[in-house]
């Protein structure tokens, strides 16, 4: 599975609250005073201010209200979670060795998570690079839209059956549902709905744009998939989207590719073993 690093950017952080801390034995977590700095002690050791805060912002990113009943509830999460830390501590977890790997990855993910939203903040992308995207998608999608419905099989052999079968008058739906190795469309007759060429492989697009409606392929159409009967159940113009509607789409995608370039220009420098 591809991990898709842009999660990394735009997705929150989780908190690691006194990852450090718990990873040392409970007997040298020394009690320390409240002070300026911290909301509060627990079996006198501190609770950092820092923690409120960040979480603050977590809330209000949730749309929450910075007053004085939402720091007063953090406060007394923040409180609940110092309790159970500690004894968590004292329960022997600090050494528990897929919890040391758990607290090892999560600091990995905040520090690279960091990092990369640095870089993307350094790296936006242009306002002409999503022009151009743009441009290149609507020419790519073209005018037109189009219904079809297909029947997958693996064979040319098999595909020639079918169209024999349909010459005869049998209904496409029903050869569909019997024979299409397709689970996408087999239930629905072959049905793919709307969509664009581009949407397609071009063997099967280039057949499907030549069909009048109502029309069915007469030879079979091979694609990576397997063996194709099309037909043309309907062609309409297709509205492509206007560029405002698009643009947080296109710009989080090409961020996205652009992550991914990083990533590997790095790969390719480090010493792999």
């Amino acid at each position: 599975m591809k991990l898709r690093l842009m999660a990394l950017v735009i997705a929150a952080a989780p908190m690691l609250l006194g990852a450090e801390e718990a990873a040392k034995p409970a007997a040298q977590a020394t009690p320390k005073p409240a002070a300026k700095e911290s909301i509060g002690t627990v079996n006198g050791v501190a609770v950092p201010r820092s923690r409120l805060e960040f979480m603050m912002q977590q809330q209000q990113g949730r749309g929450a209200q910075d007053n004085d009943q939402t720091r007063a509830m953090v406060r007394e999460e923040l409180v609940n979670r110092e309790v159970l830390q500690q004894e968590a501590q004292r329960a022997g977890f600090a050494k528990n060795a897929e919890v040391q790997t758990q607290m090892d990855m999560a600091r990995q993910e905040i520090m690279v998570g960091a990092y990369l939203r640095d870089w993307v903040k350094k790296h936006p992308v242009s306002d002409a690079d999503i022009q151009k995207e743009y441009e290149r998608a609507r020419a790519q999608a073209g005018d037109k839209e189009y219904r079809a419905r297909h029947i997958l099989v693996e064979s040319e052999d098999q595909a020639k059956s079918i169209i024999g079968e349909l010459k005869k008058g049998a209904k496409f739906d029903e050869l569909a549902q019997k024979n299409s190795k397709d689970p996408g469309s087999k239930e629905r007759g072959g049905d793919l709905d709307w969509n664009v060429p581009g949407a397609f492989d071009k063997q099967f697009s280039e057949a499907m744009m030549k069909l009048d409606k109502g029309k069915y392929t007469e030879t079979p159409v091979h694609t990576r998939y397997g063996f194709h009967v099309i037909q043309l159940d309907d062609v309409r113009q297709m509205r492509f989207p206007a560029l405002a509607e698009v643009r947080p789409r296109i710009q989080q995608q090409l961020m996205q590719n652009k992550v991914e370039e990083f990533v590997r220009g790095l790969r390719a420098k480090a010493k792999v073993e």
